[in-house]
């Protein structure tokens, strides 16, 4: 069947989407994102699952043109375009599995927001699994020349989820050392089994610490280069006191010369290209997660009001998304 169509585009999509969520839900995404090939039997070993299970799930990406068998007989790898469908499925898979308690609960947080919130919450794994799926191609590149570009030797990221930004960056540079900060359990041990697949795991230091609460110890970050954060400050400059407390204290924290970059969003973006997801991010934040996004100005005002000396704006690939570049 010749294909033709955005339909067609949206159901391969869709089935990208659901075959990778299952590989990060029994823990294989790490192994087919390396793109290193693989046996059966070792991705069996990793999933911890029976043979005959994981032989189907494999058969089904082979199926998909995901992976792809190599000369080595019973050896496989990512196809080569595997990182562009994994890139495009982290939008769906953020949109619907990493927000699926908001979507499947949306009554009750309509009726009743914070009883709601007590009761169904987002799984931190597939929010982090999700991000760094988007991050990797959207988000993460610049954020990484300007570390790479200002020779910053300790790094501290806040929010960071299953940890790739820091992995990458470690695994950049030997010398480099990282403070990866997160508030979810689940998120932190998957940053610490990532430092560890990659090796980088005697260079950083996974903190499980919320980052409202460096306003009173600042410590984590304390000598860092470069101080980053994405997609998780929004929650924090939504109120004027705890932003200037907890950006204050980044601020200084920093080592001479250092800076923050955040990686964020703006509220309700009306660029054609950015509107839909924008709308969506921003709706699902004010609703569900009691969060209103700043717009471009307030973020801007904001590190103004913490201390730094200049905040640089830039677009980010991901819809709605920017980055502040704040100097100290």
């Amino acid at each position: 069947m010749q294909r033709h169509s955005s339909l067609d585009d949206a159901a391969d999509l869709a089935a990208v989407a659901a075959l990778l969520q299952i590989g990060a839900e029994i823990g294989v995404d790490r192994l087919l994102d390396s793109g290193d090939t693989f046996s059966a039997a070792e991705l069996a070993r990793i999933a911890d699952l029976p043979q005959a299970g994981v032989d189907d799930y494999l058969a089904a990406l082979v199926a998909a043109g995901l992976v792809v068998g190599t000369e080595a007989p019973g050896r496989f790898q990512a196809a080569e375009d595997y990182p562009d469908r994994r890139y495009a499925a982290g939008y769906l898979s953020w949109a619907m599995s990493a927000n699926g308690p908001f979507l499947a609960n949306a009554r009750e947080f309509l009726a009743d927001r914070d009883a709601a919130a007590r009761v169904h919450r987002r799984n931190g794994r597939r929010v982090a699994v999700s991000s760094r799926w988007i991050g990797e191609r959207a988000f993460y590149p610049p954020i990484v020349d300007r570390v790479v570009s200002a020779g910053a030797s300790h790094v501290a990221d806040l929010g960071a989820g299953a940890g790739g930004l820091l992995v990458r960056l470690l695994g950049q540079d030997p010398a480099r050392t990282g403070v990866a900060l997160d508030s979810s359990g689940a998120a932190c041990a998957a940053a610490r089994e990532a430092a560890a697949a990659a090796g980088v795991d005697d260079r950083l230091q996974v903190v499980e610490r919320t980052v409202q609460s460096l306003a009173d110890d600042p410590g984590p970050v304390e000598g860092a280069n470069a101080v980053l954060a994405c997609f998780v400050m929004h929650d924090i400059v939504a109120d004027a006191s705890v932003a200037k407390a907890v950006l204050g204290a980044c601020r200084d924290a920093l080592a001479p010369g250092g800076f923050m970059a955040v990686a964020d969003a703006v509220s309700y973006a009306p660029d054609p290209v950015e509107r839909r997801f924008s709308a969506l991010f921003t709706y699902l934040h004010a609703s569900f997660m009691s969060v209103t996004l700043p717009s471009e100005r307030h973020w801007l005002d904001t590190f103004q009001a913490a201390g730094f000396s200049k905040t640089e704006c830039v677009p980010l690939g991901v819809p709605g998304g920017r980055l502040f570049v704040a100097d100290r």
